[in-house]
């Protein structure tokens, strides 16, 4: 009987990066929880990180724009706008990626 074993060592992707950076951006808006549109931005990130968005890049893309406009008419803490951007440029590095054959 074969034992099919866990690997040792996992390839970062585009997709890896991109789960990180919205896992990032959650954690900063509910470390900072209370702000103006706080609840609004974490509703739409969990959105962006569902199932269906995962599945559909480009339905999370648009998800993404709405988080950004939020952000862009509230107060909205440094550490979250840093994290916003961070995951800005592993959607845009998802879709290179996508777009050289790297990722499907």
């Amino acid at each position: 009987m074969v034992f099919i074993t866990e690997p040792t060592g996992y390839i970062k992707t585009a997709l890896s990066e991109l789960q990180g950076s919205w896992g990032n951006l959650r954690n900063a808006v509910v470390d900072n929880f209370g702000f103006p549109g706080s609840d609004k931005l974490l509703f739409h990130i969990d959105e962006a990180m569902s199932w269906e968005s995962v599945r559909n890049l480009k339905a999370m893309k648009s998800t993404f724009i709405l988080i950004q406009n939020i952000a862009l008419q509230t107060e909205t803490p440094e550490e979250v706008t840093e994290w916003i951007e961070d995951v800005r440029d592993s959607l845009d590095a998802t879709f290179e990626a996508i777009a050289d054959g790297e990722a499907e």
